[in-house]
C-alpha cells in the first residue's frame, strides 16, 4: 500500500511538473524574438504609432487591441494573466502575424523593475492603461488588493511614462468614481464620491494623474466607463472570466452561465431600490462602442491637455429589463432568484454622454440591449471552454 501511494504521488508530481513546464513554454513562446520581433518594437518608426496596452489580454483590453491593430497601430500587450487570457492574445496574433504588429510581454505592473525594463526596451508613443481588478463586490472583500492593483500600479506606470518620455495616456476609469449621485444623468461635473474600494481606488488613480498633469506636457484622456457588455461582432473575441469569479462577475456573464446550465439560475441582488421596478438601473455600453471611444480619445489627445469623458449610452436599464433581454437573446427561460442587496452597490447610474459627443464626435451605436447580448451569446455558445486549453 505504501509503495502504491508513493507511486501515485510520484505520478502526480510528474504531471504537475509537466503542466508547469508547458505553461512556462507557452509564455516563453509568446515572448520570444521569433514571435514578437522586439527589434521593431524598440525603435520609433515614421508613420507608425506604438501603443502599450496594459491588461490587453483581458476582456476590454483585447477588444481594444483588436481595434488598434485593425487601424494599423503597433501594439504591445502587457498582462500578468491573473484575469486575462493568453488565448485572446493568440487569436490576435493569428489575425495579425506580420512582424512589428503585435508583441506580448508577461509581466506584473506592480513590479517596478519589470515596468522600467519594459519601457526602456520599447519605443512607446502612447499607453492605454486597462490593467485592473474590476469587481465591486470583490473590492469590498479585498480592499487592499484593489488599492495596490489599481492605484499603486497606475502610479508606477505614470512614473515610467514620465521617465521614458512617453507623452500620451488613455486611462481606463469608471463611473464607480461618482458613487451614488442624487441627480441623474451623470455629467463629468458630477461630484465624485465613490462608495466602494473599487471606485475609491480608481478615483485615487485619477487624482494622481491629474496632479501630475499640472506640471507636465503629457496628453491625457480619462474615460469613465459605465457597464460594459457585448463582444466582437465578427466573433473573434469574447468575455471569458475565471470560473472562480462567477459570483463577482458581470450580470451578462451570470446570465450566460445560467442559460448554459453552469449555474442553476440567476441571482438578482436587491429588489428594494428606489427605481421603477426595485432593481438597480445601469447604463450598458457595448464593448465595440467603448473601444471606439478609446481610439477617438487617442487621436484627439493633445500635449498638455486633459480630457475627461463619460462613456455610456445616456440611457438607464433596470436589472429586470436586462434579464428579460438576456432570456430573449439566449432563447432560454432563465430561472431568477431575488436576494438581498450586494454590499457597496448603488441604485441608479446612467450617463450624460453629450461632452464626448461634442468634443470627440463619439456616440454609442450598439444600443440595442438584446442585440448586444445576442452577439455575446453567440461567442459564448461557440466557446464553451472560453479560449480553450491555452487559457491560464
Amino acid at each position: 500500500m505504501d509503495f502504491v501511494d508513493s507511486k501515485r504521488k510520484n505520478n502526480f508530481s510528474v504531471r504537475i511538473f509537466l503542466a508547469a513546464f508547458l505553461v512556462s513554454l507557452s509564455i516563453f513562446w509568446f515572448k520570444s524574438p521569433t514571435y514578437s520581433s522586439p527589434n521593431l518594437f524598440s525603435r520609433p518608426e515614421g508613420g507608425v504609432t506604438h501603443v502599450l496596452v496594459t491588461g490587453g489580454a483581458g476582456y476590454i483590453g483585447s477588444h481594444a487591441s483588436l481595434r488598434l491593430l485593425k487601424d494599423s497601430y503597433r501594439v504591445t500587450i502587457v498582462d500578468n494573466l491573473s484575469r486575462g487570457n493568453l488565448g485572446a492574445v493568440k487569436v490576435l496574433k493569428e489575425l495579425f502575424p506580420e512582424p512589428g504588429r503585435l508583441q506580448f510581454i508577461y509581466a506584473d505592473l506592480g513590479d517596478k523593475q519589470a515596468v522600467n525594463k519594459i519601457f526602456s526596451e520599447n519605443a512607446f508613443d502612447a499607453v492605454m492603461h486597462f490593467a485592473a481588478v474590476a469587481y465591486v463586490g470583490e473590492s469590498t472583500l479585498q480592499p487592499l488588493r484593489y488599492y495596490h492593483n489599481i492605484t499603486s500600479n497606475t502610479l508606477l506606470v505614470l512614473e515610467a511614462m514620465a521617465a521614458h518620455k512617453v507623452k500620451t495616456l488613455i486611462y481606463s476609469s469608471t463611473c464607480a468614481t461618482y458613487g451614488e449621485p442624487e441627480k441623474m444623468p451623470i455629467t463629468e461635473e458630477t461630484e465624485q464620491v465613490p462608495i466602494n474600494p473599487y471606485g475609491k481606488a480608481k478615483k485615487m488613480a485619477e487624482d494622481i494623474i491629474l496632479d501630475f498633469s499640472k506640471n507636465s506636457d503629457m496628453a491625457i484622456m480619462i474615460l469613465r466607463y459605465f457597464n460594459v457588455i457585448g463582444s466582437d461582432p465578427e466573433g473573434r473575441l469574447g468575455e471569458a472570466p475565471r470560473p472562480e469569479l462567477r459570483e463577482q462577475g458581470r450580470i451578462s456573464g451570470a446570465c450566460f452561465d445560467a442559460a448554459r446550465g453552469i449555474i442553476p439560475g440567476l441571482k438578482v441582488k436587491g429588489t428594494d431600490y428606489k427605481t421603477t421596478d426595485g432593481t438597480c438601473v445601469r447604463d450598458y455600453i457595448d464593448v465595440t462602442d467603448l473601444v471606439d471611444a478609446h481610439v477617438k480619445a487617442l487621436t484627439n489627445a493633445k500635449p498638455g491637455k486633459v480630457g475627461i469623458y463619460n462613456v455610456g449610452t445616456g440611457k438607464g436599464r433596470s436589472v429586470r429589463e436586462f434579464v428579460e433581454a438576456c432570456k430573449k437573446a439566449t432563447g432560454v427561460d432563465i430561472k431568477v432568484e431575488y436576494l438581498d442587496r450586494r454590499p457597496g452597490d448603488y441604485a441608479e447610474v446612467y450617463s450624460d454622454p453629450s461632452k464626448i459627443a461634442q468634443e470627440l464626435n463619439w456616440t454609442a451605436k450598439y444600443t440595442n440591449l438584446q442585440e448586444s447580448l445576442g452577439i455575446a451569446w453567440k461567442w459564448q455558445s461557440s466557446h464553451l471552454n472560453g479560449y480553450g486549453p491555452q487559457t491560464l
